[in-house]
């Protein structure tokens, strides 16, 4: 998989000491590099509130050897004693800690900056005794400075070897509050309004926005670390944080210019990180026993609703284990962060994030922020933009993991929901249908949404007339959601409104939704009975509308209906036999294979009017024989097989529609051995078995 170096996001995790190497530099560039980098540390900003003193002193020093450098080399050829370079290359290494340790803390997040205050204070004050050091070895007798830039180089010697580790009372203080707050969250003790409220200001967290830019800083700090407790521990400052945010700051839905975007609808996305399934970004992508790469949720959706074979081979899997494949998760990852994208972590079976488990802190902040904003919801309130504020909020705290998904449900969002379902707000609607759709992800929500009155009708209304493509499109989506249940699946093919809203908004929606509905036709596809009413829909018509357009989800669709639609849905498919040659000529591997399959149960079951319909198709035996050679292994099989039918037909053996008719000189030789075909090609002189 190429993938640009453009696309790489900035470096997350802190290097250690270690990462850093001297630099093989002659005596002339060394000098160089060190006074670009004093330069750089010199023109940095000192942190705001926390380790102030430290970064202040660091600052000052770098522009203290600024100028003694800048003398050192000045009007002369350097050349400099073997242990003069030796202490300068290591002073390169300090120097280059020196200002990732205070770009991370600058460009870091706050609350865990607070947290490990005592930690990076030590770091602070190592990074000064290594510098100290270098300076006490360094010949400065040797290297020719003026006498004014020497005392200042004595005067630095002596501010860095007088330094000793300091940590401000105040920012102890600070953090013994924070820590007290979050026991309290744990304890099940909700926190006091003015406590909160001073805390964040002297934090400078003091609107919406600035919480929403902690919270994305915390998540990259989850990252970060290496052992689960303290990315456990970071993941319930996360939930502190929201809970603050809502109740100091109140609900708000993004400003206009902020930067992160919650939808990948409008980008282009890698189609390496699309799941096969789903066609949408993958979260936690695994290998299934094939090796084929899919998104966790939909390979568990289709294994569970009773397939035992790979979706793009058609080959039985041995076994049911998914493996992670982590390499692609983290150039997802990476992707997402890099477009600004919140990616979604997955959470694991013990109900953590991202494989953490999630502490009683954590669960606690979240439980309640759900019930904070739940209990708003229901409370009258001024403004349809109250409301929309609000549902996006619970819109957000849905998407972070199960546990929030099922504190949201259990505080009794769903009824509240279902009034804003039908919203003439269009934003409102399009958050609160979007809030259903992940609250759905959890199987335990499935049973509310489907219970709660109102509820799923809401949820068809949008599909049917939302006032916006997203509203509709996210509504397919709860419905193909809802459908993972086979009972739930049968509940709603069951259902006009659902058919008939699908087939439309696969027809006129923009790319991103005409997905979301095809994806969910598919899904209720796998019912015999629904087949039927697709059909009486005009499911046909529609594959066709999209044939060229998306033909890898149209003949995907295509193949389902005709093998589970019997002769009706074989009939309807007649004028689709040319669009599913063109497919076998020009589309992808699993268009292709898809598109073979269908031909050969039309042609099996359509009677030799098919089989003349395909036959008559300039170069179509061509087609074949190159798909033999070089599609996936099912592709291979089925194309196989569509080259036995023509033969046949072309022989007039055909048992069902009787002698055939047709001049095709594809064969020169083949021989039947039990069920296996073996066809030789005159041109390729190849052997294929089906």
């Amino acid at each position: 998989m190429a993938v640009s170096p453009h696309s790489f996001p900035p470096r997350k995790r802190r290097p250690s000491a270690a990462a850093f190497v001297s630099p093989n530099f002659s005596a002339q560039a060394l000098l160089d590099s060190l006074l670009c980098l004093c330069q750089e540390i010199s023109a940095m900003k000192p942190l705001h509130f926390l380790l102030n003193r430290y970064s202040n002193s660091m600052i000052r020093k770098s522009r203290l050897l600024e100028v003694i450098l800048e003398d050192f080399r000045r009007d002369r050829i350097v050349s400099l004693s073997a242990s003069a370079s030796l202490c300068l290359e290591e002073m390169y290494i300090v120097l280059q800690r020196i200002k990732t340790l205070i770009e991370d803390c600058s460009n870091g997040s706050k609350m865990w900056l607070l947290t490990q205050n005592q930690s990076i204070a030590n770091n602070f004050h190592e990074l000064t005794l290594d510098l100290s050091t270098l300076l006490d070895v360094f010949p400065v007798k040797d290297a020719g400075l003026t006498e004014d830039v020497e005392e200042l180089f004595y005067l630095l010697r002596s501010h860095c070897s007088e330094s000793f580790a300091f940590v401000d009372p105040r920012d102890e203080d600070l953090r013994f509050r924070v820590l007290k707050t979050i026991d309290r969250i744990r304890d099940e003790i909700v926190p006091d309004y003015t406590e909160l409220s001073e805390i964040f200001s002297r934090i400078e967290l003091r609107d919406s926005s600035s919480c929403r830019e902690e919270i994305e800083n915390l998540e990259d700090e989850v990252q970060n670390q290496t052992d689960e407790k303290s990315r456990s521990d970071v993941i319930a400052l996360i939930g502190f944080v929201r809970y603050a945010k809502c109740v100091l700051y109140g609900a708000s839905t993004p400003e206009s210019g902020f930067q992160r975007k919650d939808s990948i609808s409008d980008l282009a996305l890698p189609a390496d990180f699309r799941c096969p399934i789903s066609l949408d970004l993958m979260h936690d992508p695994v290998v299934v026993a094939t090796g084929h790469t899919y998104d966790r949720a939909a390979i568990t959706l289709w294994i569970e609703s009773g397939h035992n074979t790979c979706p793009k081979t058609g080959q039985t899997l041995s076994h049911t284990d998914l493996i992670p494949n982590r390499a692609l998760k983290n150039l997802i990852a990476m992707w997402c962060r890099q477009e600004r994208i919140p990616f979604d972590v997955t959470e694991s079976n013990k109900g953590g994030i991202n494989g953490v488990t999630l502490n009683k802190a954590a669960l606690e902040a979240m439980r309640m922020t759900a019930s904070f904003l739940v209990n708003k919801l229901a409370t009258p309130l001024d403004s349809v933009n109250d409301a929309n504020g609000v549902v996006y909020e619970l819109r957000v705290l849905a998407k972070t993991d199960s546990g929030s998904r099922g504190f949201i449900a259990q505080a009794g969002a769903l009824p509240l929901l279902v009034r804003h379902l039908i919203s003439d707000h269009p934003t409102l609607q399009v958050n609160a249908v979007t809030t259903v759709l992940n609250l759905s992800i959890l199987e335990a929500n499935k049973s509310l949404i489907m219970e709660t009155d109102g509820a799923l009708i809401g949820v068809i209304e949008v599909l049917r007339s939302g006032a916006t493509w997203e509203a509709k499109g996210n509504a397919a989506a709860t419905i193909f959601s809802l459908s993972s249940v086979h009972s739930y699946r049968r509940r709603l093919g069951r259902k006009t409104r659902v058919i008939r809203g699908l087939l439309d908004l696969a027809k006129d929606g923009p790319i991103s939704s005409k997905r979301d509905a095809l994806v969910t036709i598919l899904t209720l596809a796998g019912d015999r009975e629904t087949v039927g009413r697709l059909i009486e829909g005009g499911v046909m018509e529609t594959v066709s509308h999209v044939m060229n357009s998306l033909p890898e989800e149209a003949v995907t669709i295509l193949e389902m209906v005709v093998r589970k639609g019997g002769f009706v849905a074989i009939a309807s498919a007649f004028n689709l036999i040319k669009k599913l040659g063109a497919v076998l000529r020009e589309g992808s591997d699993r268009a292709r294979e898809s598109a073979a399959a269908a031909l050969v149960t039309m042609c099996r079951q359509g009677g030799s009017d098919m089989v003349t319909e395909l036959a008559s198709m300039a170069g179509i035996e061509r087609v074949i024989w190159e798909m033999m050679g070089s599609g996936t292994m099912r592709g291979r099989r089925k194309a196989a097989s569509l080259l036995r039918i023509l033969r046949r037909w072309a022989a007039g053996l055909d048992r069902n529609g009787g002698l055939g008719g047709g001049d095709l000189t594809m064969v020169s030789s083949s021989r039947m051995v039990g069920d296996s075909t073996t066809i030789v090609s005159p041109s390729r002189g190849a052997t294929v078995n089906s």
